[in-house]
């Protein structure tokens, strides 16, 4: 089958960044590569011809016409129009499949002849808007999904807009849904109302497949991910040594939904590397560092979690070694992209977008395309070798560890057993919530009172271990990603802070 054309709307110098995404996304994903081919105007070597004769050319020749629209109208010609609104004519007149995009959650900054574009277009055809790259990449992917099911092009469906078999909206959560918009507004001004229904959240997020759930939805927001997508969970385990070898010291099977998943990972490697906390010399705030940046454990596991293979029965397996960290998903590189081009600049190709835009909008992605370099920025700032990837029966990422590299980076502090200093700080931290937590704060009110600004960290180093210990609790302990989730003193902490006031 020759390819289908697409023609991405092509002089607006609004969306240049944006068109050569694009170009690199389709050409780079697996899927839509073998169907469609894309016609760049930047990609026309010179020739003795009219700009607006050849573009007009192009859109004939295409299939799919993907309009971008934003705030600027562009040059009108002779005729009072700008190039996009004669490419978007010309595909009406044509009846070319329309696919448009309409940048910003209005139209208040819109030059007055683009609004009335914009306003044509909603009169004829289903509109989509985006606000970030992400969000576009995402729109554009599931419209052509849909383009292809549609016309019956496909033998299957990708996984995560593959429907979820016998589910239904009552498997998704809503609390969890609740939590992603108060995130996901507060991280990238998601254009969603707070109290927005569950079945127009997963619909905006193209979740949704004639009403149903579609994989990426029961991954992202299931109550149970895990009882019909099993090997979605993930696997951790700490070697003493620098080998595979039983008996294992310590094995946890995580279950739970996408952003669980990389929460509880991340927790168990972060509580079993050194940490170190220097002094107040310099600051009011003593420094808390980690042997292996936690910004690049986070990215390692993500990507892991975001972007594996789930056709596959494997799961993610995260094994922390006594000199390395290995992060391991059933998947590879897209075609596009070769290890050694890995280290370079270059596209974005989420192998399931569908479930990387919601990480996106939380910020456990933090800019598509740009997290593996970001990790090998971050190692050799803290003066680790660089991360290691290579392609074996899976994707393999390597963090070598160093030994005294968290007491390093707090101001060469003597190195300490990472049990000492853990104990220092606990004692300090936990007389501070105790005297704090007098009536119940939320998390977020502890972490103001602590100076601390990373919620991961936070969870994993502070206010797990008080959980754990029993100095705090729940106040709503049935929904512990409630967003009115509070933590208040038990009668241990109570106990505690008599105590505490008694010396």
């Amino acid at each position: 089958m020759d390819p289908i054309r697409i023609f991405i709307s092509s002089v607006q110098k609004e969306f240049a960044a944006e068109r050569l995404a694009l170009r690199d996304f389709l050409r780079g994903d697996p899927l839509l590569h073998r169907f469609f081919d894309v016609f760049l105007f930047e990609e026309v070597p010179a020739k003795d011809r009219r700009a607006d004769e050849l573009y007009l050319d192009e859109v004939e020749k295409s299939t799919v016409y993907v309009g971008l629209f934003g705030n600027q109208y562009g040059t009108p010609g002779r005729d009072g129009l700008s190039p996009t609104h004669r490419e978007f004519l010309r595909a009406t007149e044509l009846k070319k499949h329309r696919l448009i995009f309409v940048q910003g959650t209005d139209d208040v900054a819109r030059e007055p002849k683009m609004r009335t574009l914009v306003e044509t277009c909603s009169m004829q055809l289903v509109r989509r808007r985006f606000s970030t790259l992400a969000e576009l990449i995402t729109g554009v992917y599931a419209s052509l999904v849909d383009y292809l099911a549609d016309g019956e092009l496909l033998r299957f469906t990708p996984f995560d807009a593959a429907l979820c078999e016998g589910t239904g909206i009552e498997d998704i959560s809503g609390d969890k849904v609740r939590w992603f918009l108060s995130q996901a507004r507060a991280s990238r001004s998601l254009p969603l109302d707070a109290e927005t229904d569950v079945e127009s959240v997963l619909s905006h997020l193209r979740l949704l497949r004639k009403g149903q759930p579609t994989n990426a939805a029961i991954l992202l927001f299931g109550r149970e991910p895990q009882r019909f997508i099993y090997s979605s969970e993930v696997k951790c385990a700490h070697f003493h040594g620098t080998e595979v070898q039983k008996p294992i010291p310590s094995y946890q099977v995580y279950k739970g939904n996408l952003f669980e998943l990389v929460d509880q990972a991340v927790n168990f490697v972060l509580s079993k590397i050194d940490r170190a906390v220097g002094t107040r010399a310099q600051s009011v705030r003593a420094p808390v560092a980690y042997e292996i940046p936690p910004e690049v454990i986070t990215e390692a596991i993500v990507n892991a979690i975001a972007h594996r293979d789930y056709d596959s029965a494997a799961s993610v397996q995260v094994m922390l070694f006594a000199d390395r960290l290995e992060v391991w998903n059933p998947g590879t590189l897209p075609p596009a992209l070769t290890l050694k081009a890995l280290l370079k600049p270059h596209g974005s190709y989420p192998k399931n977008p569908l479930i990387a835009e919601p990480l996106y909008l939380t910020k456990y992605i933090e800019r598509m395309g740009t997290g593996i370099r970001d990790m090998v920025e971050r190692c050799r700032a803290a003066g680790l070798p660089e991360p290691e990837f290579k392609i074996t029966d899976g994707f393999v990422v390597t963090l070598r560890r160093r030994p005294g590299a968290a007491f390093e980076s707090v101001g060469g502090v003597t190195a300490q057993a990472t049990a000492e200093v853990t104990a220092q700080v606990t004692a300090e931290v936990t007389a501070q919530v105790v005297a704090f937590c007098s009536e119940p704060r939320s998390a977020k009110e502890i972490m103001t009172a602590l100076g601390l600004k990373h919620w991961k960290t936070f969870q994993a180093n502070y206010l797990n271990p008080l959980l754990e210990a029993g100095i705090l609790e729940r106040t709503i302990p049935d929904k512990p990603q409630s967003p009115l989730q509070k933590y208040r003193l038990t009668q241990k902490g109570k106990e505690f802070a008599d105590g505490g006031e008694k010396r």
